[in-house]
């Protein structure tokens, strides 16, 4: 696939210099709008301007959504009006809102005073909704029918208005105040009989969405209904848009790439890894690292508070990384496990002692289970094969011992934090490996010393 992708370029640059423009033409309509803009955005800037304006011009708009923002940017800054005008009059709406929202506020204002009144106060509108909520992302190109039309109307109205329209595929049923009623397909309106009426053919139960609902809420709803479009109403149920599949796959894109980011102590970034800057990178990871390296602190204080133990008892000193990490994996095991079933809604707050039941009788497993294994390490290897005396049977007890309890004690902390920050309002991906391995870390050595001085009667 890469050497076909390289092929391509240098033959478009090698066409392009030539100034064979009947044959890029002729390549690039061939092409997906999406591997067109791949294409272009590999490609050297000053190629841009020229390529694109060998392209149709619904082609053109369908290639340039697919763009990432600088090479828009740098589109648009070589436009005239008129170019400008021909790309805007030619997105959906939605896909015009988007554009708005990466472009600097120069480009802004000249992108507004190109499209037609209104679609701009479309763009206004929509603009209004809280950001990631289903009424900032949803398009207002639908097209609708009433419930008294009959199927020959509804084909009129079809063919009419359809064009323009982000899917015709499903139509929607209102009524004079735009109140939705239901839904139709196209499919039953082409197999139902001219004379029908068009209330007689519709599905009058809709699954919709509000304006002001979360937009990976919202996107759920699509996997949970196996749908292809939503409506999206207001407090009044009244149809103001809808979203199409399309727009939620890049929306659930988009939260999966965030809660990775933060899970990984990352600032989330909407701009790709090689096009973020050195200082934007530095500065999306410095606060976490920093926040986590203050409270890493705590593990210190409680090792420099046992010196006096560890003194006396050295070989203690060479079992607390494995202590530490294995309560660290094990508290990311149920944190990530817990943070993706409530990302999928499988789990509530209302279940947490089902999940923190299921997840101390999985612990208590694991645990022993390592001990065991861990205790036959220590006597076979640590003691015989490698000859440490130091490492008796009452220290291979404290190790094992603190074992199960540091695995216990993650799995609570793992299954919680996500859970309780869900509760709170909080992104559980918060809540995810740098801050509960933090946390397991300073309770796994406060355990093992606990158990070593009563123990080992240090």
């Amino acid at each position: 696939m890469a050497e076909r992708s390289v092929s391509l370029e240098d033959t478009i640059v090698a066409l392009a210099e030539q100034k064979k423009y009947t044959t890029l033409r002729d390549i690039l309509v061939t092409m997906n709008p999406a591997d067109t803009a791949a294409l272009f955005d590999e490609l050297d800037e000053h190629l841009l301007p020229l390529l694109f304006r060998l392209l149709p011009k619904d082609e053109a708009a369908e290639t340039f959504v697919e763009m990432d923002p600088d090479s828009q940017e740098l589109l648009i800054r070589g436009f005239s009006d008129s170019e400008l005008k021909e790309v805007v009059d030619e997105l959906y709406v939605d896909d015009a809102v988007d554009l708005v929202e990466e472009m600097p506020a120069n480009v802004v204002r000249r992108i507004l005073r190109q499209a037609d009144p209104e679609t701009r106060k479309l763009i206004n509108n929509i603009l209004q909704y809280p950001d990631d909520s289903a009424g900032s992302w949803m398009t207002t190109e639908f097209v609708d029918l009433r419930p008294t039309m009959t199927v020959a109307d509804a084909v009129k109205r079809i063919r009419r208005t359809g064009t323009d329209k982000e899917t015709i595929n499903i139509c929607y049923v209102i009524d004079e105040g735009r109140h939705l009623l239901g839904t139709v397909t196209i499919r039953a309106i082409i197999l139902s009989e001219d004379d029908e009426a068009i209330d007689h053919i519709m599905n009058e139960n809709v699954i919709s969405v509000g304006t002001l609902t979360d937009q990976e809420d919202a996107s759920a709803v699509f996997a949970k209904y196996d749908l292809t479009v939503v409506p999206v109403v207001d407090n009044e149920n009244r149809l103001v848009g809808i979203i199409t599949v399309d727009d939620a796959l890049d929306v659930l894109e988009t939260e999966a790439t965030e809660d990775i980011e933060i899970m990984g102590g990352i600032t989330p970034s909407d701009k790709p890894y090689l096009k973020t800057s050195i200082w934007e990178t530095f500065k999306a990871r410095f606060p976490w690292l920093l926040l986590l390296m203050i409270s890493a602190t705590f593990t210190g204080q409680i090792i420099s508070n046992f010196e006096n133990a560890l003194a006396a008892a050295a070989v203690l000193t060479a079992y607390i990384p494995m202590l530490m990490d294995t309560g660290g994996n094990s508290g990311s095991q149920a944190s990530v496990t817990v943070i993706r079933g409530i990302s999928l809604n499988d789990i509530e707050f209302g279940d947490y002692f089902k999940v923190l039941w299921k997840e101390i009788r999985v612990a208590v497993i694991c645990g022993l289970a390592l001990a065991a294994a861990n205790f036959v390490k220590l006597m076979l290897v640590d003691r015989m094969l490698f000859h440490n005396p130091e490492v008796t049977v009452t220290v291979a007890a404290v190790i094992c011992i603190t074992l199960v309890c540091t695995v216990l004690c993650a799995k609570v902390v793992g299954c919680t934090l996500p859970m309780l920050a869900e509760k709170l309002g909080f992104d559980p991906a918060v809540m995810s490996s740098p801050f509960i391995t933090t946390i397991v870390d300073a309770l796994s050595l406060l355990i093992y010393f606990r158990f070593a001085v009563a123990i080992l009667k240090l």
